[in-house]
């Protein structure tokens, strides 16, 4: 059965169909659905009606039944005012072909309208490369066959990413655009590369906040550390990731960095693409974890789960994290809260002192407060000492001694342990 939802839509948006198929649970599929739309309407769509058909799998060539694509577009013929049908799961070469030569409008899948938005929403020159590749991966295998060259995709949702001029070549020549877009992400890969290197010779740890796509991940940076960056109630209103210092009033520096939101389904021609961007959480010393505690429990659970999955696949599951539960000024209940999780608001700021507590606690685990005499003739390692702990206080003597009281690892005690006092 397809369900009209609307027929007001805002003037210029584009009108979609979305379509699922279902498999098993009912209400997952509704909730994935329910994603889709956010997703469509992140990119400057409007969902004017829903489909979903029960199947036991997918049909080898137009993905649902055919007589539901036919449904589908008698429905198309009859409205008159639909731009495009999005399917709610990846789409082989040839079912896009048959659904649109079927439909006669045209029809993307998941992950082309996750393209889409990406390549909307990357600021900087790296992430704009990042989703031109994405973009040619996934957009040059869906061109064969079809009779036509890659300027058939003309414009609208869908249709961005590398841009028109870049699609109308041969396959070889996508291969070759890739390969020099790569050759310059591996130039920026180096230069990060460095950066870090110098960074990581300074005692100052760093955290990647992360979480599922809209779980206020900008937002609490901005309340953190004064960001100015891009917060919105939408998918994906971050892409380009951003690095900042948080000071505590305690003195402890740790270095937060919001990285791409996750979402279900994320396309691996993504997760390839943006390996640098995403390589933050490898190289991170600890992990804050996001949740919007604002949803109902079923989709907070899932969400929750592809977080989880993700850090397991990209940082081996091996990093302390801190679990964070926001939006709690409106969340609706607390009971299903886990017992190591801090609850806070990155809007109103509820909370957020027992964010920095477990955040201090996290730059400080594995380190020791540890009391330092240097005589004279060692005063110079106060220096160094500065640079590699955390110095809490330093005492000079009339006889040129300093008592030095800082934070120290393991390694930075054994250094300096001749000059240890009770």
């Amino acid at each position: 059965m397809i369900l009209d939802t609307t027929k007001a839509f805002e003037e210029k948006r584009a009108r979609g169909v979305l379509v699922a198929l279902c498999t098993g649970d009912p209400e997952a599929t509704e909730i994935s659905l329910d994603e889709l739309e956010s997703l469509l309407d992140t990119a400057g769509g409007t969902a004017v009606a829903r489909v979903t058909q029960n199947l036991e799998s997918p049909n080898s060539k137009t993905y649902i039944g055919s007589g539901k694509a036919m449904e589908i577009a008698d429905f198309v013929e009859a409205d008159g005012d639909i731009d495009l049908v999005v399917f709610d799961n990846e789409l082989s070469p040839s079912q896009l072909n048959n659904l649109e030569e079927l439909i006669g409008v045209r029809v993307i899948d998941r992950t082309m309208l996750i393209l889409d938005i990406f390549a909307l929403h990357a600021v900087t020159g790296e992430g704009k490369m990042q989703v031109e590749i994405a973009c040619l991966r996934y957009t040059a295998p869906r061109l064969t066959g079809k009779g036509k060259e890659l300027s058939r995709l003309g414009g609208g949702i869908g249709t961005r990413g590398p841009g028109e001029s870049k699609l109308e070549s041969d396959r070889r020549h996508i291969k070759r655009r890739i390969a020099a877009l790569e050759s310059e992400l591996k130039e920026m890969e180096r230069t990060r590369l460095t950066k870090r290197a110098a960074r990581d010779k300074k005692p100052i740890k760093s955290a990647a906040i992360v979480g599922y796509t809209n779980s206020g991940k900008s937002t609490l940076l901005n309340y953190l550390t004064d960001a100015g960056i891009l917060a919105e109630n939408k998918l994906f209103a971050t892409l380009d990731p951003t690095t900042r210092l948080l000071t505590t009033e305690n003195g402890v520096e740790v270095l937060l960095t919001d990285t791409v939101g996750f979402i279900d389904g994320l396309p691996h021609h993504l997760i390839k693409a943006f390996k640098s961007t995403l390589d933050e959480l490898k190289y991170a010393d600890f992990i804050i974890s996001v949740t919007d505690s604002s949803e109902e429990d079923t989709r907070r659970r899932r969400k929750s789960a592809v977080t989880e999955s993700l850090i397991e696949e990209l940082c081996g599951g091996h990093k302390p994290v801190i679990k964070v539960f926001n939006k709690m000024d409106i969340a609706v209940e607390r009971d299903y809260i886990p017992a190591d999780a801090v609850m806070i608001s990155a809007a109103t700021g509820e909370g957020i002192d027992g964010l920095i507590a477990a955040l201090e606690n996290s730059v400080r685990d594995g380190r020791r407060t540890v009391t330092f005499r240097f005589p004279q003739r060692a005063a110079g390692k106060v220096s160094t000492l500065y640079a590699a702990a955390e110095v809490l206080s330093t005492d000079y003597k009339d006889d040129g001694s300093v008592t030095v009281k800082a934070i120290c690892d393991d390694k930075e005690i054994g250094r300096l342990a001749e000059y240890i006092c009770d």
